[in-house]
């Protein structure tokens, strides 16, 4: 892909280009980048509306800051574009998320002006906090420590823990709080409400400009008046929003709101703020999407918008679709969640900012008082889900796989311990793609598997998921997990008749000759569909497991004393997962036939689209029929 930088983002290929640019080059060099992320995203994927809205504070950041000496740590990571681009990596953009080419999010061994890797929410003010002490330690005392943070981001637990931590450490740490009013879905909760408070407050910022103004015509400002300004702004705050500044009661000093648009001002507020010591926020408004209409309209869709036009924003639907397609496996979930929450009033639905990524959206139009979203807060999450259990409510609590593992005490103390039956439906299981390590869903059959009282289901279809469902609703002797994966499933007619299944009981899809394929999940169709393409004669019997715990042991037993050969096939990690419980059993069995095992190795899976990930892993179609044709 050919790169049209523009005048200035051409001259500019490290941090330190920036120095020379005037203040006006400095926003053209805004237009350059925000247009280079529009052209690579339209068609390469990617986030895009998170990107779009930091473009004048990254400039900022690194203009004013020595990057990277000093330290920029991205929350999330989704709106980390324009860093990249402005730290050498900006030829290699197109690349951004493809097999073998750059990280979509930061990532420590990409660059040294990624400071901390991340791609999980509110890790970077804890991130921060722990480099400002060690700089301390070291007497690098003129090092500076930023992290960037967005309002969702600020409603998890972890992010408060850090704010807590810092406030008393003295710590060289400023903390830039990126309001938008949007996570990936529009922000909840009373912190979110508390930042619109501020926000909004006409009188409260008029007379917060008015004292900016004052300062400014001031050559120098004693310690004096420095105190009878703080405490003119903190009088301010208290009277008109009626509490405390919550960052200031935390022994934050606390700047803003700021426009995060307007780069000459930000550059002048880092510049002040960097010469100030101890712990500080700086509180800026931006808009998600910043710069194409389309995404600033709609920043949910925008998100990760797939293809679009890069000129009208305009998104682009695949053509010459002739036949309809299946649906998500995520909109399985959420119609049929709606059916039996029409059935059942105690069905309650929970979400950690996620409704629609999660399709909550279905059942929260109809019954919109029984799905709660919670904010980015996955131990809450749980944790609320159990108490609602213990209150004799269905609680269905839906969390990607690779959030989940942000719980997974919650899930053994306050669950599990318990005997609570929250049903966990873990989405994006497996490996997700583009994504990459941070998203891959790769743990959550071994995580589980080790926990008492848990059920572990994965369904190799849309049926089978509205069957699992059905049948977890009715469960009672403790939680439920269900995994599936991300992206649309194999049936068309995907609305069959929800049954109740047995727990613990596996199948056979198909009978065969010599070898044995036992798998779990989705994974369970590419194998039938990868037999088909076999032209031997001979072919295996392959059998869904259906649950990893409890296992049909009976069926593998007989399986061990059918075939001298088995495969065991799983789109998850080897250790722990099925591979491991088949070891187990073969040991218990004193099964003496050849057993391979394809599934994750003990590694973590980079970026790229799922079917490359996938052949390296070694269980795409191609691994699968190579894995069979060596056992015959």
């Amino acid at each position: 892909m050919q790169n049209h930088f523009g005048d200035i983002l051409s001259k500019v290929n490290l941090p330190k280009d920036l120095k020379n640019l005037s203040e006006e080059e400095l926003q053209i060099l805004a237009s350059d980048v925000r247009r280079c992320i529009i052209d690579v995203v339209a068609t390469n994927h990617g986030h895009l509306a998170s990107s779009l809205g930091v473009v004048e504070l990254s400039i900022a950041l690194h203009y004013v800051f020595n990057t990277p000496y000093d330290k920029l740590i991205w929350d999330v990571g989704h709106q980390a574009y324009p860093h990249k681009i402005l730290t050498g990596r900006k030829n290699e953009f197109h690349t951004n998320r493809k097999l073998n080419g750059i990280s979509g999010f930061p990532k420590m061994s990409e660059s040294e002006y990624d400071a901390f890797g991340v791609g999980h929410s509110s890790t970077s003010i804890s991130a921060a906090l722990g480099m400002a002490e060690a700089s301390r330690l070291k007497g690098e005392n003129d090092r500076q420590h930023v992290a960037i943070i967005g309002d969702g981001s600020m409603t998890a637990g972890m992010a408060i823990e850090g704010l807590n931590n810092a406030g008393v450490s003295n710590s060289n740490i400023l903390v830039i709080l990126n309001d938008n009013g949007i996570a990936i879905d529009p922000s909840v909760g009373a912190i979110h409400k508390y930042l619109t408070d501020i926000s909004t407050s006409k009188t409260y910022n008029r007379l917060k400009d008015d004292i900016w103004n004052m300062l400014g015509k001031m050559d120098k400002v004693g310690q004096t008046s420095q105190k009878i300004v703080s405490k003119i702004d903190s009088a301010i705050k208290t009277t008109l929003l009626k509490s405390s500044n919550m960052f200031e009661s935390m022994n934050f000093r606390y700047f803003g709101p700021v426009n995060g648009h307007n780069l000459p001002r930000l550059v002048k507020v880092l510049a002040d703020l960097k010469e100030i010591p101890g712990p500080k926020v700086l509180h800026i408004i931006t808009t998600k999407g910043k710069g194409l209409a389309t995404a600033e309209q709609d920043p949910i869709t925008f998100h990760a918008p797939g293809t679009f036009d890069r000129e009208t924003g305009e998104l682009i639907k695949s053509k010459n679709q002739s036949e309809p397609l299946p649906p998500k496996f995520q909109d399985v979930f959420g119609k049929t969640l709606l059916e039996l929450a029409e059935k059942d009033e105690r069905i309650v639905g929970v979400t950690p900012a996620m409704p629609t990524g999660s399709s909550f959206n279905f059942m929260m139009d109809k019954f919109p008082e029984r799905v709660f979203d919670v904010g980015i807060a996955e131990q809450h999450a749980v944790t609320f889900a159990a108490g609602m259990a213990s209150s004799g409510m269905i609680a269905f609590c839906n969390i990607y796989s690779s959030f989940m593992q942000r719980a997974y005490d919650q899930v053994v103390h306050d669950v599990a311990l318990q005997k609570l039956p929250v049903v966990f439906c873990l989405d994006r299981a497996g490996l997700v793609g583009e994504d990459g390590p941070t998203h891959h869903g790769v743990f959550d059959l071994a995580y589980f598997r080790g926990i008492p009282n848990m059920v572990v289901a994965a369904p190799i279809d849309e049926w089978e998921l509205r069957h699992m469902m059905n049948t977890a609703k009715d469960y009672n002797e403790g939680p439920f997990s269900i995994r599936y994966p991300r992206g649309r499933g194999s049936k068309v007619d995907w609305a069959c008749e929800m049954e109740s299944i047995e727990i613990g009981r596996g199948r056979q899809l198909r009978e065969g000759d010599d070898i044995a394929i036992l798998s779990i999940g989705t994974v369970g169709a590419e194998v039938l569909e990868s037999i088909e393409q076999l032209e031997s004669n001979k072919k295996p019997a392959v059998y869904d497991l259906r649950f990893l715990k409890p296992i049909d042991e009976e069926l593998v037993k007989s399986v061990f004393e059918k075939y001298d050969k088995i495969i065991t096939i799983e789109d998850g990690a080897l250790i722990g997962g099925l591979a491991s419980t088949i070891s187990e059993l073969q040991s218990k069995y004193q099964y003496k036939g050849q057993i391979k095992n394809l599934g994750i190795t003990d590694e973590f899976i980079e970026h790229g689209k799922p079917e490359e990930l996938k052949a390296i892993c070694g269980y795409d179609s191609k691994g699968i029929i190579a894995s069979i044709q060596s056992f015959y």
